[in-house]
């Protein structure tokens, strides 16, 4: 990568299109068609356990010692799915979870939709066991989440899959924030940060330039628990072909950009680095 700097937050994921799941849902329906070929789920997939419902997997990683609060859930004919938030190692990680009727649903369309899952540009990391299988949105959270629930990972394979250690620049220790809203502020008071939206992992996003103006472009705020953490965001974030980043940080922060024009100004203004990709 030429010494690409890069930076950003498990939240800027959220910018990012989601690839397309085969043979879910239409219309609020799982449409079954067992006629069709499709792919084996992987071998290593254990049979058991077996859940009902997707809250259920979410309750089952609250006893497990993984409470995941849910924050949204939608049931269909042959499919159920939650979105739950659970702290991992002091990150929090937002969970998509996935459950099939096994009388709608054949294990050759699970395999299936697993497989779409796992491919493309915007590759995915799941946790799977029986009917079901969760989107961890923290790649490196999900050994542990796989571990309480007895199942495994499955690894985001093909293009945009691994994340390449690429290098980082010199990164300030300081300034460290206790809270998002403090950095907010201060971004606010560099390039802008208005029409604020703190996320359910806890990051804010915002909107940079100034209200009523109509040149405004979005922001997402993060704070990191350690320095690891925050590395591991940056390199995620950079790994995309074709997605160019503009981010800045230092200490446990990063500030993901989306004006690629704002990097030098805002790195000056809150003491921080630029990391950037310029999407090849």
């Amino acid at each position: 990568m030429k010494n690409r700097a890069v930076s950003a937050v498990s939240t800027a994921g959220a910018c990012l299109a989601l690839t397309a799941l085969t043979l879910l849902t239409a219309c609020g329906r799982f449409e079954s068609h067992p006629e069709r070929s499709g792919t084996a789920i992987p071998s290593e997939v254990p049979a058991k356990p077996t859940y009902t419902t997707a809250k259920a997997v979410a309750r089952a990683m609250g006893e497990a010692g993984l409470d995941c609060e849910t924050v949204r859930s939608r049931d269909y004919d042959g499919s159920s799915t939650a979105d739950c938030v659970a702290t991992v190692d002091g990150v929090k990680v937002e969970n998509e979870i996935s459950v099939f009727d096994p009388d709608v649903v054949s294990r050759t369309e699970i395999g299936t939709s697993i497989e779409s899952r796992r491919t493309g540009a915007y590759a995915q990391t799941l946790v799977a066991a029986g009917n079901w299988y969760i989107r961890v949105m923290d790649p490196p959270s999900a050994p542990a989440i796989a571990k309480a629930l007895h199942a495994v990972v499955l690894d985001a394979k093909g293009k945009g899959s691994k994340t390449p250690a690429y290098p980082l620049p010199d990164i300030p220790a300081a300034p460290v924030y206790k809270k998002v809203d403090a950095l907010a502020d201060d971004l606010a008071a560099s390039v802008g940060c208005f029409q604020r939206e703190t996320t359910s992992t806890g990051s804010i996003k915002c909107e940079t330039g100034k209200l009523g103006s109509g040149d405004s472009d979005c922001a997402v705020l993060t704070l990191h628990p350690t320095h690891a953490r925050r590395d591991a965001a940056l390199r995620e974030a950079i790994k995309y072909r074709g997605v160019p980043a503009e981010l800045v940080t230092a200490g446990n922060w990063t500030v993901n950009l989306c004006d690629t024009t704002l990097g030098a100004k805002v790195a000056r203004d809150l003491g921080g680095v630029v990391v950037a990709y310029d999407g090849r």
